[in-house]
């Protein structure tokens, strides 16, 4: 059963993944883009390691790799804010579709 929950959450992991890059390939300017890697890639990021966490061999090893989530939560909201806040300070305007 923990084998299929491992799994389970793996693929799910991945397909975040993948929203998140297609995301960052079809939306229209970089704080759209931006708001795709910084929300599914974080979701992606923690079923992947909760289904490693669940085939780690003892309790220290899945802390471990659970550990690295709320890291990676903090790291990324605060890259984002960086990122988001330089173009606004270079004058980067968010996109409008068809603004009369």
């Amino acid at each position: 059963m923990i084998e299929i929950a491992s799994s389970l959450l793996l693929f799910l992991g991945a397909f975040f993944y993948f929203a998140g890059t297609v995301g960052l390939l079809r939306f229209p300017d970089l704080f759209t883009r931006l708001h795709a890697l910084a929300k599914v890639d974080n979701l992606g990021l923690g079923c992947v390691l909760g289904g490693l966490a669940l085939q780690a061999d003892n309790l220290a090893v899945a802390l471990k790799l659970l550990l690295i989530w709320p890291l990676a939560l903090v790291a990324s909201a605060a890259i984002s804010y960086v990122i988001a806040r330089r173009a606004d300070a270079l004058g980067i305007v968010p996109w409008r579709e068809n603004e009369k």
